[in-house]
């Protein structure tokens, strides 16, 4: 595949934009596909896909092209410098896969670098889990106290790219219905046992100029993340509150489940999430949802004992998401770590005083660590024995070939 400069400087500008001015790569990536008109899909995937990859394989490219990582600091790049690592990256992908056939151009950044050192440099770095895996030292000693054995497979699964799963909206269609609707415009999909609704896209690319999409027919939802609302077990009539509801994936399930009979409160502190949300909502047909906004801790104790289902999809490091969210793994910090897992026991012990006496709440996170899962479950228990801890379940990249997700769902005697 012939290379273009003005992709490439795209990519460039694009990392520069991630990684100097700490914006997250999937807005990133939005404004870059809409750079230049004239690009064609081919174009506006070489650049997303290549971005992805980069933000994916930092460490390793770092080393790859000769660079010293130290102490988890990545090195700072001029453009000269990302423009030359986009190279390292097709060079790395030739050596992957024989459908890649990246040939570099007589550039000046692009000069020294050769297919041959890049293999060799790869099979050196082998038994490197760190440099190979391309995450940071503290992350993965963090992450093997943890979980010992299993993190390793965990991620080497996190480390390859999402799939793009639909989840077929119950309000407008259901599974079947939906495939069929989407192979009449070229989409072809299979099913996944992992999650009733949902279908697996055979391809990539830009579904949400789909007019199935725009009619509310599905929402863009990992099928990990679709097992969540069913496991909080909302029934038709019921009052849920959804206490951390960001744009409202999983609120939009819920309607869905309760077949949008009952009422749904959405609640977060980001206003511009639930109106979002509200847009989603009128897209959907679902008409039980409101949105409010935790202006303060009067919203949460205005609420108390007056759910009969809540769910606390709490915030956490997002490591079972790596998959469609690399970056995290270059923003988060031990820091960070520290004080989201304090922000989860506090939204646990607060936000559980919601639920009426006889009422189920289920605790989930998109992490795969069990100081943010099941240790923070115990401990609640221990501090709440009103409550009584019904099922637990994890979604393992490794083993699921999703996301990661933790869900535990308790009863409140």
């Amino acid at each position: 595949m012939k290379i273009h400069r003005t992709l490439v400087e795209a990519i460039a500008h694009g990392l520069s934009e991630i990684f100097k001015e700490g914006w997250y790569a999937d807005k990133v990536i939005e404004r870059l596909l809409k750079i230049d008109h004239r690009w064609g899909s081919r174009d506006r995937a070489f650049i997303a896909e290549n971005t992805y990859d980069i933000v994916r394989n930092w460490r390793l490219l770092h080393t790859l092209e000769g660079r010293k990582w130290v102490n988890d600091q990545s090195p700072k790049f001029s453009n000269y410098e990302l423009i030359r690592l986009v190279g390292v990256n097709l060079l790395h992908k030739n050596n992957l896969s024989p459908i890649f056939n990246f040939e570099l151009p007589e550039w000046p950044e692009f000069e020294g670098l050769s297919g041959k050192t890049i293999a060799e440099r790869t099979e050196e770095l082998k038994a490197d889990r760190r440099t190979i895996q391309s995450v940071p030292d503290w992350m993965d000693e963090l992450a093997a106290a943890e979980l010992g054995d299993k993190w390793d497979s965990e991620l080497g699964a996190l480390n390859q790219q999402a799939a793009v799963v639909l989840r077929a909206n119950r309000l407008k269609t259901n599974k079947s219905e939906l495939k069929k609707m989407l192979l009449l415009e070229g989409w072809e999909s299979k099913e996944t046992p992992i999650a009733p609704d949902a279908l697996v896209l055979d391809k990539r690319g830009n579904i949400f100029h789909n007019p199935v999409f725009i009619n509310g027919f599905f929402e863009v939802q990992d099928a990990g993340s679709q097992c969540i609302a069913p496991f909080l077990k909302p029934e038709p009539g019921m009052r849920v509150v959804d206490a951390c509801a960001g744009a409202g994936g999983k609120t939009l399930h819920l309607a869905a489940l309760m077949e949008n009979k009952g009422s749904i409160i959405a609640l977060d502190t980001e206003a511009p999430k639930l109106e979002e949300l509200r847009k989603r909502a009128r897209r959907n047909g679902a008409h039980i949802i409101q949105a409010r906004h935790i202006e303060s801790s009067k919203t949460i104790k205005r609420l108390h004992g007056t759910a009969d289902r809540l769910l606390l999809d709490v915030p956490c490091s997002g490591l079972g998401t790596l998959r469609r969210n690399p970056d995290a793994k270059w923003k988060i910090s031990p820091q960070f770590l520290d004080n989201v897992r304090l922000t989860q026991a506090d939204i646990l012990q607060r936000y559980s005083k919601i639920l009426k006496p006889g009422g189920v709440m289920v605790y989930a996170t998109c992490s795969v660590l069990p100081s943010e899962n099941e240790q923070q479950v115990e401990r609640f228990l221990t501090a709440n024995p009103n409550f009584k801890l019904e099922e637990q379940r994890t979604i393992s990249p490794a083993n699921d070939g999703f996301d990661g997700f933790f869900m535990a769902r308790l009863k409140l005697d």
